[in-house]
């Protein structure tokens, strides 16, 4: 069976980041088409526009931290969602959108799939 890849161009300006990663984990992993087998990779691609202007509800954008760690004793660091977001604005949406996405050895082409414009 021969997988067909439509491309999907979603506009993110005022949509809340949550609403708009579900979206784009659904169609990333094909789950909107007839034919989903949950273990092929039946996904589309999917493009995302002005994804600076997203929309945060709630007071996450001062609250929310997100945490790395270097492996070095004393290596965490932090950084809230704002300072983040003002920075990398497309790191920190595929990041919400591979929490959404299966765990498994599908996920990294699933996000391949995923740009930014």
């Amino acid at each position: 069976m021969e997988i067909i890849r439509e491309k999907h161009t979603l506009d993110a300006s005022d949509r809340p980041a949550g609403r708009l990663a579900s979206e784009t984990a659904i169609l990333l992993m094909g789950k909107h088409k007839v034919s989903f087998q949950s273990h092929q990779d039946m996904g589309d691609f999917v493009e995302i526009e002005n994804v600076n202007k997203l929309k945060f509800t709630g007071k996450k954008l001062e609250n929310k931290v997100y945490y790395k760690h270097s492996l070095y004793p004393g290596g965490i660091k932090s950084q809230t969602l704002a300072k983040f977001f003002k920075e990398r604005p497309e790191e920190l949406f595929r990041k919400i959108v591979m929490g959404m996405l299966p765990k498994n050895k599908l996920r990294k082409d699933m996000i391949k799939r995923l740009t930014f414009k």
